[in-house]
Order: C-alpha cells, then sequence, then structure tokens
C-alpha cells in the first residue's frame, strides 16, 4: 500500500477519534468511550507505522534494521485485541469486565513475545514491504511473525463470530453496525491468511511474496474502513434519524405557515431565520413563527367554529386527534379571512395553543383541505 493511501487512511481515523475529543473530556472514565477511542487509535497507528516512508524512518532513526517490523506487529495485535473488547463491551452482561481482563493479559503477553523474539532473531537486512517472507525461515524471527498473525487472526474470528451472532438477534441500526463490524473484521482475517499463506510457502521453497505483499494491504485498509463504518453506524443513526425527523417536521408546517404567511409579513411576526440549515433551528423558527401568528389571531378564532367543526367531524366517524385537527384549520381559516376582512365577529375566543404534534396534523388537514371543507359545512 503506498504511503498516500496509508497517510490518508491515518488521518480520516484520526479525524474520527477527534470528533470523539470532546465525549473523552466529559467522561475520562467511560469504559466503552476508551475502548471505541483505543481501536480508532490503534487502526490509525497500524497505517501510519506500515507505510513504506514511516518504515524506512524508523529504522533509520533508530539506527536498528527493521525495527519498524516489531511495532508494526504490535500495533496491528493490539488492535485485533480493542475490536475483540470493544464487541464485548457493547454487548455486556456478567463477566464481560472479567473476560476483557483475561484477553487483555493474553494479548499483553503476546506482545511481550513479539519484542523478545525480534530481540533474539537476527533480521539485519532491512525489509520495508517483504520482511514476513524474507524472514520466513529466520529463527525466532519466522516464530515472531507467526505468533503475530496467529494472534491477529484469532482476534479478527473471535470478533466477527461475536458479531454476527449477536446481530441475528438485534434489529434496526445496532444490527446493520455489528454485521458491518463482523464483516469488516471477516476481511482482516484475509491480511492474516494470506500472509501466513505466502510465509508457508518459504518453508516450502516457493515464492509467493506477492501474495504476502498486495492482497494483505488491500485486505487491511477495506477492513479498517468496513470496521470504522461499523462502529459509526448505531452512534450516528440516532442522531440522523433524529435530524431527519426535525427535517418532516418542518416541512409538514409549510401549509400551515404559509396560511399565516400574509399576517407574519405584514405584522412583522415572523422571527429572522437562522443562517445555518439547522434541523433542530429551523422547525424552531416555523414553530415560532407560527405560534407568534396564533396569539395574533387570538381574538378571530371563534371556539363556537371550532367546537362545530369538531362535533361534525367525530359525527363522520373521524378520529378525535384529527378531529381536532379539522376543528383548528376550521377556525385558523376562518380567523384569517376574518383578520382580512376586518371583521372582529368572533363571540368567544379559542382559549390556549397546539403542541408540535397538533400543529403537524392541523398543518396536514390544511394542506389536504379539511378546514376549507369543515368551514364549508360550518
Amino acid at each position: 500500500m503506498s504511503d498516500l493511501i496509508n497517510y490518508a487512511s491515518c488521518g480520516l481515523l484520526w479525524l474520527g477519534l477527534l470528533t470523539k475529543a470532546p465525549d473523552l473530556v466529559r467522561r475520562p472514565r467511560d469504559p466503552f468511550l476508551l475502548t471505541l477511542s483505543a481501536v480508532l487509535a490503534l487502526s490509525s497507528l497500524c497505517f501510519l507505522l506500515g507505510a513504506p516512508g514511516t518504515v524506512g524512518f524508523v529504522n533509520g532513526a533508530s539506527g536498528v534494521p527493521n525495527l519498524a517490523a516489531p511495532l508494526t506487529y504490535g500495533a496491528i495485535t493490539a488492535y485485533g485485541a480493542a475490536s475483540l473488547a470493544l464487541v464485548m463491551r457493547w454487548r455486556g452482561g456478567p463477566g464481560t469486565a472479567r473476560a476483557i481482563r483475561r484477553w487483555t493479559l493474553g494479548y499483553t503477553a503476546v506482545l511481550a513475545c513479539i519484542g523478545v523474539l525480534f530481540v533474539l532473531g537476527d533480521a539485519s537486512v532491512e525489509r520495508r514491504t517483504d520482511f514476513d517472507t524474507y524472514y520466513a525461515t529466520t529463527p525466532y524471527i519466522a516464530e515472531m511473525i507467526v505468533l503475530y498473525l496467529g494472534a491477529h487472526l484469532t482476534a479478527v474470528l473471535v470478533t466477527a463470530c461475536r458479531s454476527l451472532c449477536w446481530a441475528r438477534r438485534l434489529r434496526g441500526s445496532l444490527r446493520a453496525g455489528l454485521v458491518t463490524l463482523g464483516a469488516g473484521t471477516l476481511i482482516g482475517g484475509g491480511y492474516s491468511v494470506s500472509k501466513l499463506l505466502a510465509v508457508a510457502a518459504r518453508w516450502w521453497d516457493r515464492d509467493w511474496s506477492a501474495l504476502g505483499t498486495t492482497f494483505p494491504s488491500a485486505c487491511a485498509g477495506i477492513s479498517a474502513a468496513t470496521t470504522v463504518v461499523g462502529i459509526v453506524i448505531p452512534l450516528l443513526a440516532p442522531f440522523l434519524a433524529d435530524r431527519a425527523r426535525c427535517w418532516r417536521e418542518y416541512a409538514r408546517l409549510g401549509p400551515l405557515e404559509r396560511t399565516l404567511t400574509g399576517l407574519l409579513t405584514r405584522e412583522s411576526l415572523r422571527v429572522p431565520r437562522p443562517l445555518w440549515p439547522s434541523a433542530t433551528r429551523w422547525l424552531t423558527w416555523r414553530q415560532s413563527s407560527i405560534y407568534n401568528g396564533l396569539h395574533y389571531l387570538g381574538r378571530y378564532l371563534d371556539e363556537g367554529l371550532y367546537r362545530q367543526a369538531y362535533a361534525d367531524r367525530l359525527r363522520t366517524g373521524g378520529d378525535p386527534c384529527q378531529a381536532e385537527a379539522a376543528a383548528w384549520a376550521a377556525a385558523i381559516a376562518a380567523a384569517t379571512r376574518a383578520l382580512h376582512e376586518e371583521r372582529e365577529d368572533a363571540a368567544v375566543p379559542l382559549a390556549g395553543r397546539p403542541d408540535l404534534p397538533a400543529l403537524l396534523r392541523i398543518s396536514d388537514a390544511l394542506a389536504a383541505g379539511t378546514g376549507d371543507r369543515a368551514l364549508a359545512v360550518c
């Protein structure tokens, strides 16, 4: 994988980590948040250390040929363990903390063994891209390679199995996130499998170095991207669903606002529109403008007309909520006409104001022409 792709992937992952920084400041002891941040940080570190440019820099700056190899292998191993811990924390349940501690201790031992084996072995010739296949038969170094690949493969397979099995019992965004996460970890398993095959081929005097360089890099990139998407889906889905609901409600209030447009413009009752197109702010802006218009129309809103329209709608088999909306629509339509004709013959003003769900139903009734039909019947 080229330096550009590695560094771009690293930057995107760090950007995702920065978006979680405010949450980390507010909840520095949240175990799930800490594990999620560790997954993002370690994934970005894998791309950073795996870039050929970084490999050369680390080896040159340290004066130790191939020092970048155990550092990269350690980051990959730790990333696999963190992904497994994240799924376990995500699901929760009794014994979760104890199981995570056991896995953490096990993978800490693996990391220590990787360092010890590298020190014991002889890797004096720098290899930036084909370290695994070049040293596949070197004592201690070969064991280090097999150890990290086996540990990584174990972590991704267990993570995938846990994610996909749990997803079968769920619905919605959490299921989609777990399926995506499971698929991403399975793709990540291709990284270890392809490298293990290339290493085994060297043991049998065959040269499959391409299988140990090109294919693993593609698997690592796709796996990291897919895994992060799987993690983000359940976190972003509620936020996006709430914003989509706000935009739908904003659009639904359009007919009611347009009914009051003349009054809002003439009397300067419309609240200034927010400059930034935020769903919640624009919904609040439209709702506030409507309330200003209804408040101004207060003395023209005829309670008698409202009650008659409400009763007529109920007699025709209408739902009470829909009957209330139709009655409000009739009263508002009549009030805007009375205001336009400068009449003030409403006997008893209609008290109270509808909440947002009621406003939405009133706007729907106006859009469907229900208010005009009710007014005609009255």
